[in-house]
């Protein structure tokens, strides 16, 4: 970039027995709020997960940024942050896409910078905060799927991307590496003025917000709903994989072929359903 000299943020392979989440509680605050409105010719908007997003099949990805930027060209850009965040390698990938814009990279947050999607904010020559708006950081969030060996390997790995993650704020902040590993380790959401005390900002534009008219707001209202009830199953406990099969056992009605299945093997629906509810009440 143009106006700092920031470092490139390390690549790793990605993993095969990791999944990548976005923080639960984060999830469930961010799916409350409405959608900003649409991106224009400079501007870059990532108002969705990080990665791909299994309930729409979109998601913000590093494919999608680099078109943007290529359409974009070498011309300054704004890049409208609200996201509770999601894959990791995505949101290091994109991040170093930011960097290297040869023009001004400015970062509005206009509701969460969650997680991946705060990595992503470090990438800004100037970062600014709307009033009511949210920087959050912590520690690597994933499930790890294996045997002992794979749960050691995984624990070492998170270990190498949280300190990767570091690298990161500790550049673009200038903050001391051991008050970011504190921020880190307690899961900080930070205020407007609190992510101005520790560097993660430059300024507050209280014009900044997520409004839309309400004709926009009402298209996603299933999503809404979709996403407080994953978030409700997150909070849990209950792993992105195993989220995505009970929806999917939800969805799956027995049909007419069906119906010589024993009842035990039809009463899958409704059994999710019931485990749905169950879990809900927690």
């Amino acid at each position: 970039m143009t106006l700092r000299q920031l470092p490139e943020a390390k690549t790793f392979a990605r993993p095969q027995n990791l999944q990548w989440d976005a923080p639960s509680d984060i999830l469930a605050r961010w799916a409350e709020m409405p959608r900003a409105a649409a991106e224009g010719d400079d501007t870059i908007t990532i108002f969705d997960v990080i990665g791909e997003d299994w309930w729409t099949g979109g998601g913000f990805t590093a494919k999608r940024a680099a078109a943007s930027l290529r359409s974009i060209g070498d011309k300054p850009v704004r890049v409208q942050i609200n996201s509770p965040g999601g894959d990791l390698m995505e949101g290091i990938a994109i991040y170093n896409l930011l960097r290297a814009h040869k023009a001004k990279v400015t970062v509005e947050v206009l509701g969460w910078a969650a997680s991946s999607a705060s990595i992503i904010a470090m990438a800004g020559d100037e970062i600014v905060m709307g009033l009511g708006t949210f920087m959050m950081v912590h520690n690597c969030w994933g499930a790890v799927l294996g045997n002992r060996h794979d749960l050691r390997e995984g624990a070492d790995l998170f270990e190498s991307f949280d300190s990767a993650i570091t690298d990161i704020y500790e550049a673009r902040t200038g903050g001391a590496r051991d008050e970011i590993v504190k921020l880190m380790d307690g899961e900080t959401v930070m205020e407007p003025a609190k992510a101005l005390k520790h560097g993660f900002a430059d300024r507050v534009d209280n014009s900044l917000g997520t409004d839309v008219p309400d004709s926009t707001h009402a298209v996603d209202q299933a999503l809404v709903a979709r996403r407080r009830t994953e978030a409700a199953l997150a909070r849990a406990g209950y792993t992105r994989a195993q989220r995505t099969d009970m929806f999917a056992e939800l969805s799956s009605f027995p049909t007419a072929r069906d119906a010589g299945r024993s009842a035990a093997r039809d009463a899958g629906p409704a059994a999710g359903l019931r485990q749905l509810i169950d879990t809900l009440k927690i």
